[in-house]
């Protein structure tokens, strides 16, 4: 198989083969949250492109050493207007009717950034390389802000330290936006630095003695812009040069833009050769919004509903958030999402079957291999042409048909059946969890027990012929949005989901 890993550069335009500093390894970064709030779905398709650029990159047998940061300071409301003033989203957050429950901020960006990482487990992210912080590298980033004074790249006012985009002429290559009129326009009702020498210039560091978060510089007390962050730990961790920088198309510009400026000014090398960005996410055809009560977050979706959730199978959205390609919009519909609860269901019940197979060890002759094989390599074909997500899923559904078309697995089937399953797992994520996800929660557990001490009750009502009690049961059971499938290796139940 042609082992080429081809993406869409936003750099240049096009689709190209990633080309690697050191041939079988792959460096690359990607942006990740500000944690002054739960991520949304939109949020995690952006996490969802890079965590599967890493593991096509496994699948091929590459080395990979990735990096997403969590940003916990320094990522101001207007930000999106090249950060000329607006309120850090940190503080933002405390002052608002959710943040009343934390104590200071850094219990919020703590409580939130546990959060986050549980979700990432819900989804079946891979644990990046490296996951740092913006707040633990706070020595490194005023040495960068240091070096690019020194250098001329950087001046300071009475309010702050400010990149000169001026000094880099490449500024605007990413995005197409170099005109500072079309910059100051963009900025008309912001209230600007009026010591900035160019409105397309933008914080390095902030100059704050009340700011919440606050570090001593050399500029005096204040914190870091939010653009410097990325440049530093992406240096730290992944050297001065990287293979590959992936994010949201938001970021394009300025946060993007504007992390090439500082990095390229402080290295004279080139950032990142290529760059990846996963496009919009509407739901039922309309921007996601609060006000318009289209507004998820994982947690909105896979908790369970004894905690305010729908109780969806978390590999069910991971799923539904594949069917669209990260090149285009995507549109997250709930007609989507049943469709890939049915999936997965499937995909449970083959886990299932293949399971039993694997202890009863018939013998026999293998049926599958030759089946599952090529409809791997068509699966991983797609995904290093661009990450072309739909044909992958297709052609692991096929082979999910496969399985249950071979009838009675022998034990030499359902061997190759297992190392299908796992294979295509580790591609897309979505067969099972690569790891126990860890429950925020008690609540579940006690849920279970209660479950299974319903189910016990319910057995024996059943052998002993009071079928009216186990029909109360049943409905007790319903009633809890327990759904009961009788087998014969007894009864079994699933949380029934809330849009069923």
């Amino acid at each position: 198989m042609n082992k080429e890993f081809k993406l869409f550069n936003t750099l240049t335009r096009s689709v190209e083969p990633l080309q690697l500093l050191e041939p079988g390894h792959l460096r690359f970064y990607s942006c990740g949250p500000t944690v002054y709030s739960y991520a949304h779905i939109g949020n995690f398709r952006s996490f969802l492109t890079a965590d599967l650029i890493y593991r096509t990159a496994l699948s091929i047998g590459w080395k990979v050493t990735y990096a997403t940061n969590i940003t916990d300071v320094g990522h101001l409301t207007d930000d999106d207007l090249m950060d000329p003033s607006g309120e850090d989203r940190m503080v933002h957050a405390l002052q608002s009717k959710e943040g009343e429950r934390f104590a200071n901020i850094w219990d919020l960006a703590r409580y939130y950034s546990d959060v986050l990482l549980e979700d990432w487990q819900h989804l079946n992210l891979l644990e990046p390389t490296v996951q740092p912080r913006a707040t633990e590298h706070m020595p490194e980033q005023i040495r960068a802000v240091e070096q690019l004074l020194a250098s001329g790249h950087a001046y300071e006012t009475s309010r702050g330290v400010y990149f000169s985009v001026a000094s880099f002429p490449a500024y605007g290559n990413l995005s197409g936006n170099t005109e500072a009129q079309d910059l100051e326009q963009s900025v008309r009702d912001v209230v600007v630095d009026p010591e900035k020498r160019d409105p397309r210039d933008f914080a390095l560091w902030k100059k704050d003695e009340s700011h919440l978060m606050q570090w001593f510089s050399p500029w005096g007390w204040g914190f870091p812009g939010w653009h410097i962050e990325c440049s530093v730990m992406s240096m730290t961790y992944l050297g001065e040069e990287i293979d590959l920088h992936a994010g949201g198309e938001d970021l394009i510009f300025p946060h993007h833009e504007c992390e090439i400026a500082q990095s390229e000014s402080l290295t004279g090398k080139q950032f990142a050769k290529h760059w990846v960005h996963t496009r919009f996410l509407q739901v039922e055809g309309d921007k996601m919004s609060k006000s318009r009560g289209n507004y998820y977050t994982v947690r909105d979706l896979v908790l369970p509903e004894s905690e305010g959730g729908k109780g969806i199978d978390p590999l069910a959205l991971r799923l539904t958030l594949l069917a669209g390609y990260y090149r285009k919009p995507f549109n997250f519909t709930f007609n989507t999402l049943r469709a890939s609860i049915r999936h997965r269901e499937r995909m449970k019940e083959a886990l299932d079957l293949v399971s039993g197979a694997l202890e009863a060890n018939c013998p026999g002759k293998d049926v599958l291999v030759g089946k599952l094989e090529p409809l791997f390599d068509r699966a991983l074909s797609a995904m290093l042409d661009n990450l072309n997500t739909p044909d992958a899923m297709a052609a692991t559904l096929e082979g999910v048909k496969e399985i249950f078309s071979a009838g009675r697995l022998n034990g030499a089937s359902a061997r190759a059946a297992q190392r299908w399953l796992d294979r295509t797992n580790a591609l897309l994520g979505i067969v099972y969890h690569d790891r126990e996800v860890v429950d925020s929660s008690e609540q579940e557990d006690t849920f279970a027990k209660q479950v299974e001490f319903l189910l016990v009750e319910r057995t024996a009502a059943r052998e002993g012929n009071n079928f009216v009690r186990a029909d109360e049961i049943r409905d007790e059971l319903s009633a809890l949005g327990v759904e009961v499938m009788d087998t014969p290796e007894g009864p079994k139940w699933k949380r029934r989901s809330t849009i069923d």
